[in-house]
């Protein structure tokens, strides 16, 4: 049971205008590095992250490369202030590589071209992290625009498809692909249902692909984050 008698700083609300929201604008900056690493699970692992720049990504590249993995980065041109935070981060930090694009993943020709540019400084992938994605929320059906629609699938899980394809030819056995999909895809949210018909959707895709890729032994798994006292849902498949 909860210690009732522990007490938590309860920080003044804050909001921005604009998407993607801006990590460096927050106050006080979110906790991306627990310090917890062994510092060798990833060693010399090669590693791509989607939204890599803030959030869940920036906290899952920083991790990597505390395990010893080079890591890649793809952000929105928006977001290079907090992306060259990260890189900067991880250099200082652990001393490993990071290579990060500004890339609109919700086009194809745009991750084939990232993939590209990563395997040529890196040779290989060793992991694909399908993280970015966006969402706008809407209580009422009727107001989601047809282009709000497109962005939001295009975004959370068209780019999961053109990047699977790209990268499959660079992984070897014992590649992994991990997709970040979410609570909302189980339970569902009243004001994000273009946001959770996507997270349903990379839910399924992300089954069927490691249905599709186990001749290949390459791992395919997918995580949750909810928010509350339990810090994410882990999915393996």
């Amino acid at each position: 049971m909860q210690d009732g008698s522990d007490k938590k700083k309860i920080h003044k609300p804050q909001s921005q205008s604009k998407q993607p929201g801006l990590e460096h604008k927050m106050t006080p900056h979110p906790d991306f590095d627990h310090g917890r690493h062994s510092g060798n699970k990833l060693e010399g692992k090669k590693c791509v992250i989607t939204g890599g720049d803030s959030g869940i990504g920036r906290a899952v590249a920083v991790s990597f490369a505390a395990e010893g993995a080079d890591v890649a980065i793809l952000y929105l041109k928006s977001e290079q202030k907090d992306a060259d935070a990260t890189v900067k981060y991880i250099k200082s930090h652990y001393g490993k590589k990071c290579l990060a694009l500004a890339v609109d993943i919700s086009k194809e020709r745009n991750c084939i071209k990232a993939i590209g540019k990563i395997t040529a400084a890196f040779d290989r992938i060793d992991v694909l992290v399908n993280n970015a994605a966006v969402q706008y929320p809407v209580k009422d059906i009727s107001k989601i625009t047809d282009e709000q629609l497109r962005e939001t699938f295009e975004v959370n899980i068209f780019s999961m498809f053109y990047l699977v394809k790209a990268a499959l030819p660079h992984m070897n056995e014992s590649s992994n692909i991990i997709n970040t999909t979410s609570v909302t895809a189980y339970r569902g949210s009243g004001g994000l249902l273009d946001y959770s018909a996507t997270k349903g959707a990379i839910v399924s895709f992300t089954r069927s692909l490691s249905a599709n890729l186990m001749d290949k032994k390459i791992r395919v798994n997918g995580v949750a984050p909810r928010t509350g006292l339990d810090a994410t849902d882990s999915c393996q498949f």
